[in-house]
Parts: structure tokens; sequence; C-alpha cells
């Protein structure tokens, strides 16, 4: 897809997560793989997790963390799969769960395995995670939490029923944990489309450009470095003082 690539900026790592520990699901592809290799640019030591263990065979290196095959649906291949990170990275400083699955059936149409799916996945799975790695984020300051919602969590149209479902749970989820969990940050990253190869499977190239991308203030679907950077964000300690907040990194698509 031709995106204005020229608009994306060029940001060198200054080791804003120098000595940070983070957990990263979904690190196999797209938006997580982005985030795990942003974060160890920025000095991060890693956990990447994923079902897929060649996409994250195919980036990751050793002396960056440690990487991990789980099913965040799974709560015993959770738990395993995080305590093998605090053990590998001795702690657990961040979480990012950026792992989950999309369905584009219409609600009278979806079955009822492929609805659990969804939901299993993108909202219970996040649960799954945050809980495990919530004993060793309660030992250290300035611990956080990014989990992954969507623009349909913010604003749903047909055909994603399921999936925007499951999506907005994560956003009351989330705004839940940042309550209970203080004072552990709590975030909700909304993205809009993303050249992603799970929006790469539900869309041909020139969908994207003249369909998708028009449906956006920017006049274009995002790349995967720009939702990358929201986290860093969100993980960093430029945001010290937020918490429960659902943003909206979707190109103008929707207003909040």
């Amino acid at each position: 897809m031709e995106h204005k690539t020229s608009s994306i900026p060029d940001m060198p790592p200054l080791g804003r997560l120098k000595g940070r520990r983070i957990v990263v699901t979904g690190a196999g592809s797209g938006i997580g793989a982005s985030i795990a290799q942003l974060f160890i640019a920025e000095g991060a030591q890693v956990a990447a997790i994923d079902r897929n263990e060649e996409g994250i065979g195919s980036w990751f290196k050793a002396g960056q963390g440690i990487a991990l095959k789980a099913d965040i649906a799974d709560e015993q291949s959770v738990n395993d799969a995080v305590k093998r990170a605090a053990e590998a990275l001795g702690g657990i400083d961040g979480l990012v769960n950026a792992a989950g699955v999309s369905n584009t059936d219409l609600l009278r149409d979806v079955s009822l395995e492929d609805w659990r799916r969804t939901i299993d996945i993108n909202l219970t799975g996040s649960f799954l995670v945050c809980r495990a790695c919530l004993p060793w984020l309660e030992k250290v300051q300035d611990s956080t939490i990014v989990n992954f919602s969507s623009g349909q969590g913010l604003q749903p149209f047909v055909r994603r029923g399921a999936y925007a479902a499951s999506k907005a749970g994560v956003i009351s989820l989330s705004k839940t944990l940042a309550m209970e969990w203080a004072p552990i940050r709590v975030n909700t990253i909304c993205p809009g489309a993303v050249d992603t190869p799970m929006v790469r499977a539900g869309y041909s190239e020139e969908a994207l450009r003249t369909q998708v991308g028009t449906r956006y203030a920017l006049g274009r679907v995002a790349e995967s470095i720009e939702i990358a950077r929201a986290a860093l964000f969100l993980t960093g300690g430029e945001s010290s003082f937020v918490t429960g907040i659902a943003m909206a990194v979707d190109g103008g698509r929707s207003y909040h």
C-alpha cells in the first residue's frame, strides 16, 4: 500500500525504557512485533509472547530478553509464560497486551464458537495476562499496563459485532484495573485500521487505499510503528500522570 511515509517522522531511540522489563503479547507479527522491537531499541528487556514461535523467531535476537510461546486464552499457558518471563528478566515492570483476533461476521450469522473465541482471546486473554503479571508489577514503582482495544470498541460498525464487543470490554476492564490496581497505571490504546497481516487478510491493497483509508481524516491507514509509539508513551515516564484512558490512535476516523 502506498502510504505518505514522509509524514511519519523518524524518531531515533532515546533510551526511554532503559532498565525496564516488559511483557509484550502478540509479538509474533504486526503491532505487537513493532512494539517489542521499539521497546528493545529504547533500552527495555522484553518477554515476547505469541502462539506463533516462527513469527517471533523472525526478528528476535539473543540478549534482548526472552521469546515465549503461549495461548493467552488458556490460563495455565499464560501463568507458565509469565512466570518464565519474570524469572528470565528478573521481574516485570510493564505489560503490553497486543495479542488479538478479528471477526467480520454479522451478529445474526456469527457462530457461538467464533463468538466465544473472539471474547476469549481479546477480552479474557487480556484479563488473564494482566492478572498473571500483577504479583510482579506490584513489587516495583512506576509499573504500567497497556491493553489494546480498537476504534471498533469506541464506535463499532456492521460486521464487527463480536470484535467490537470484545474490544469495548477491554476498555471497561482497563478502567476498572486502573482504579483497583493503582498506583499501577493502566491505559488502553484504540487503533484504527493498521497495515498489518490481520488487516491485510480482510482487504486487498486497493481496498485499503480507496475504501478504508478514505474513512480517516489523514487519508490513510496507520503503519504499525505509529501505534507502537503510542504504547511507548503510555509505558514511559512521559505519561506518569496518565491512567484509565482510552487513547484513540485512529488518524481521525472518529473524534473523542
